[in-house]
């Protein structure tokens, strides 16, 4: 039991050393990325919302 425990701690361990972290270059330029997608997207859906608004206030 105990062995298998110590072969997981070590292999945790060797499989985190493989992982690479992305640079502070790269998690900015990914975070503007996501702002901007959202942005766009929120102001295209409150468009639309205005839109259908306005027609269903001429409709009532």
């Amino acid at each position: 039991m105990m062995e298998k425990f110590i072969s997981y701690i070590k292999n945790s361990k060797n499989e985190l050393g493989k992982v690479i972290f992305p640079t502070k270059e790269q998690v900015r330029s990914a975070f503007f990325s996501v702002f901007i997608v959202v942005t766009i997207i929120s102001l295209f859906l409150a468009l639309v919302d205005a839109v259908m608004s306005f027609i269903l206030k001429g409709i009532l």
